[in-house]
């Protein structure tokens, strides 16, 4: 199962009613949990909501409480933050910077103020003061100043080992360099805390001038300030119009102040940015009614919030009440409903991929979720449909998962007029009006007629891509432009193309037709494993072709090789053999090879391939995260390439994520691994860093 299958088994599972039960459930979250945390705080590429993620963690508290011997020593609830990156200095922080418990509801908030009042134990007449303030969706830093000079500046980490991001923080305008005590001393070591974040304003810039340059633009301010924070070159970040507000100070060898209030002032005298709209309140009721009305006005400012930070605001009584392992008993985060909206369900087309994969995708009426406009959502497969219950013409609950990629995840059943109609998948192929197949045990359906146009254009366009063959110039549109002309008819027939017949087609000069020629001609001394690849062979990705490559060192072992023989090889399974034994079995098949062979093409292993002895494992000890669709490998084939390196490939972003491969349209695992702050890599990187 995936990571995003599991997480929904999780979310849609039973109540447990024994121990035993309660074991595989304990297990279970605490793997869905933080594979989900690595994604979020190392590859800011989330793939879940926050308040799914939050739901399932109060789900595993809930079964940790009740039997505490289940508790594992990698509990994401015992755990803060994620590890620092590579690539970066690691800094000791003289004091952790712990996370925050979460509040749901005006109940939750309730409870929590009244466990502060029990554990005082002060009479029902004492009731401490708290401050308010507005939870800003960046990444927390502390800025540790000697003499008033700024000297270091960090990254949370995992809390306790962050990450020395001085270089970049000192770009910063707004962090002070030096501190200004003409209002207020300034102790001879002082730890500051706070957020670096993205103005929308300033982020709309950056991405409008990363289009311009024809340039991947960012998801959304906080994959920004992310990324600008990580960079090795700090006059990179210097041209990136980031912000900091700070909101507490750490270890100080002097006195700031006796409250959280009057450490905000005191830093404001400093010089520091501190927000605005921090208010101090004696009484619960005037802080929901705060929280309450920040839901409601969170567009309304010029940087992303995502709760409210409520604190008790002496700082001797937040001595007092103390820590939990990974959070403050003092503070709790009041988080706002996540972002989803509803709209009309108009229609539901079905894709075809290169693979002959149909995937449905639901046709909307125009809505903006997060001040986007969504006309489009996915609906992964025919079993998530029907599971759901979406009909044509339903009003439906959109939901940008991690403020990415929109998906419908529900229907609202209650406001059928009756007019609705239930969507089946279609019978036969859209482009080629042949059967489609559902394979046993799998819940997609497939076009089997290998020469499905839509089908054969995507696999053109694939054999030629980056990963693949790598054809300078050769995209989708001239894939589509090729075949629609007759040019090409088989895969093969790429290397019969000639100058002549290029210089027929529209917008063709000779320039271009040789510069794609001597592409084309370039193509033919690729490594087998990328031959292997770009033939797009079902469940045969990139990863795969290179293990197989290790063991089989030419075409003509992988044409009299049996399914024994291939599952012999570690890492390849039954379903991966099969697809490759049936694949080879085929005549139009075994033509295309030989006389791709005839071209020139490389069918025997190059020297690179061939298996060394000791190999390192290169990504020992290392998380990975795939999504998206990768340029030359399945899903299931990178996961194995990290598995056969050392590593360990997880489904979701969390906090213990060190890379996110990422292909094309990654859905919410971007935005998450983005947030927290976890390395985003492509397949070329990824292939690269496995040797």
């Amino acid at each position: 199962m995936t990571l995003l299958q599991r997480t929904r088994a999780l979310q849609d599972a039973a109540p447990v009613t024994s121990e035993e039960e309660a074991a595989g459930r304990v297990d279970g979250l605490v793997d869905v949990l933080n594979a989900h945390a690595r994604l979020y705080y190392r590859e800011d590429n989330p793939v879940i909501s926050d308040a799914e993620y939050d739901a399932l963690l109060e789900q595993l508290k809930h079964l940790e409480k009740k039997w505490p011997g289940l508790r594992r020593l990698d509990t994401p609830t015992q755990r803060v933050g994620s590890p620092p990156l590579d690539g970066f200095e690691k800094v000791q922080h003289p004091q952790p910077l712990l996370s925050l418990g979460n509040a749901f509801s005006a109940d939750d908030l309730r409870a929590w103020y009244e466990r502060c009042l029990r554990r005082l134990d002060r009479g029902e007449d004492v009731a401490p003061a708290m401050t308010a303030e507005l939870k800003i969706d960046g990444l927390a830093v502390a800025l540790t100043y000697e003499g008033g000079v700024l000297v270091r500046a960090a990254t949370r980490g995992d809390g306790r080992v962050g990450e020395d991001i001085t270089a970049n923080v000192r770009t910063i305008q707004s962090v002070p360099l030096r501190l200004d005590a003409s209002q207020a001393s300034v102790p001879a070591t002082v730890e500051v805390r706070g957020e670096v974040y993205f103005p929308k304003t300033g982020f709309e810039a950056l991405n409008a001038s990363l289009r311009a340059r024809d340039l991947k633009p960012f998801a959304n301010p906080r994959n920004a300030a992310a990324g600008s924070l990580r960079q090795l070159d700090s006059s990179i970040t210097a041209t990136r119009a980031l912000a900091f507000f700070a909101y507490s100070t750490g270890p100080s060898s002097g006195p700031v102040s006796p409250t959280q209030a009057g450490a905000l002032e005191r830093l404001r005298e400093w010089g520091f940015s501190i927000n605005e709209h921090v208010r101090r309140f004696l009484a619960m009721d005037d802080v929901l009614e705060y929280c309450q009305a920040w839901t409601d006005r969170r567009d309304d400012l010029d940087y992303e919030i995502d709760g409210v930070v409520v604190k008790i605001d002496d700082l001797g009584i937040q001595e007092e009440l103390g820590n939990v392992s990974n959070a403050p008993r003092w503070a709790i985060a009041f988080k706002f409903p996540a972002r989803e909206s509803t709209t009309r369900l108009t229609d539901i087309i079905v894709n075809v991929g290169r693979t002959g994969m149909i995937t449905p995708e639901a046709v909307l009426e125009p809505v903006s979720i997060g001040g986007v406009t969504v006309t489009q959502a996915t609906l992964h497969n025919a079993d998530y449909v029907r599971d759901r219950d979406i009909r044509l013409g339903d009003t439906v609950v959109v939901k940008r998962a991690g403020d990415v990629i929109p998906a419908v995840v529900a229907s609202v059943a209650s406001v059928r007029d009756g007019s609705e109609r239930v969507w089946e998948m279609p019978q036969r192929c859209p482009a080629c009006d042949q059967p489609l197949e559902r394979l046993e045990e799998e819940v997609d359906s497939y076009c089997v007629n290998g020469a499905c146009p839509a089908q054969f254009i995507r696999l053109v366009e694939h054999f030629a891509s980056r990963n693949a063959m790598d054809i300078e110039g050769f995209g989708s549109k001239l894939a589509v432009a090729l075949v629609e002309a007759g040019l090409i008819r088989r895969l093969q027939d790429i290397y019969r193309l000639n100058r002549e017949a290029l210089l027929e087609l529209e917008g063709f000069g000779e320039k271009k037709a040789d510069n794609l020629l001597e592409g084309i001609e370039a193509s033919k001394h690729r490594p087998l494993s990328r031959v292997l690849f770009g033939l797009g062979i079902r469940h045969v990705g990139r990863t795969t072709a290179e293990t197989l490559v290790r063991t089989l060192p030419d075409m003509q072992a992988f044409m009299q090789s049996r399914v024994d023989d291939l599952v012999a090889i570690d890492g390849i399974g039954q379903v991966i053999a099969q697809s490759l034994v049936d694949w080879l079995a085929l005549e139009p098949n075994q033509a295309m090879i030989r006389d791709m062979e005839e071209a020139g093409v490389t069918m025997t292993r190059l020297p690179e391939e061939a298996p060394t002895q000791g190999d390192a494992a290169p990504f020992a000890g290392l998380t990975f995260v795939v999504t998206g669709t990768l340029p030359t490998m399945g899903r299931k084939e990178a996961q194995e390439f990290i598995k056969q390196r050392g590593g360990k490939a997880t489904a979701s972003v969390s906090a213990r994520t060190d890379y996110l491969v990422m292909g094309e349209n990654p859905g919410s695992k971007a935005d998450k691994a983005a947030e927290l702050g976890v390395p985003i890599i492509d397949e070329e990187t990824f292939r690269a860093m496995g040797g």
